[in-house]
């Protein structure tokens, strides 16, 4: 895909085209700036350890901080090694689809690279169709915001842009896009706890879902 393009789609279908290019790009270690549910990310498969290194390089972020994970389905959490306890899968059906961000222990060391010295991951499963099938088919996605970090979220490929130049492979763009990050709630412990607020309000989803 040229560098210098940047294809506008609409937020509910991406052309034939345009999706086998990204998947391949992504299937090969690529990087690139494409829309989510909330903020433009910058984003590869949660798979490559080559192309979260290239984002952590490139967001200038802090290698201790770990990305969240967008996911197409509560089954791709098993690719993780992530095991629901009956409440925590109750807690998961009930913030999914949509702006939830849920952390969840991953014992296994093979993720590494993704937890940074924690022992958990946060996973989303996003609420457009597009995006889910898109996933489907491209597997788990990092997918922080498309900004430097502690700098403003670009709201459109054009910001996007002043920040990172030709140093992605693709831009994808829907128009603006200017939303609050995700709600983030974990749910490794014994009850959900909020650790950000953001596009979904979490005081109503902890009563409905912080009993056993």
């Amino acid at each position: 895909m040229a560098m210098n393009q940047s294809p506008r789609v609409t937020r509910k279908k991406i052309p034939k085209d345009l999706r086998r290019s990204l998947l391949l790009s992504i299937a090969r270690g690529g990087v690139g700036i494409f829309p989510t549910d909330t903020l433009y990310g910058i984003v590869a498969s949660a798979f490559s350890r080559e192309g979260v290194e290239k984002i952590y390089r490139l967001r200038k972020r802090n290698a201790k901080k770990p990305f969240i994970v967008l996911i197409s389905s509560e089954k791709d959490l098993a690719r993780f090694g992530v095991r629901l306890t009956a409440w925590r899968k109750k807690a998961a059906e009930s913030a999914w689809p949509g702006p939830v961000s849920l952390v969840f222990n991953v014992p296994s060391k093979e993720f590494d690279y993704l937890k940074r010295g924690e022992k958990s991951l946060a996973f989303r499963l996003p609420k457009p169709g597009w995006l889910r099938e898109f996933l489907a088919a491209s597997g788990p996605l990092v997918a922080p915001s498309a900004n430097w970090e502690g700098m403003r979220p670009a709201k459109n490929v054009r910001e996007a842009r002043e920040y990172f130049g030709d140093a992605v492979d693709f831009y994808v763009s829907v128009g603006d896009l200017a939303s609050e990050p995700s709600t983030l709630i974990s749910l490794t412990g014994k009850k959900p706890r909020v650790l950000r607020e953001g596009a979904f309000r979490g005081s109503l989803y902890l009563l409905a879902c912080s009993k056993k």
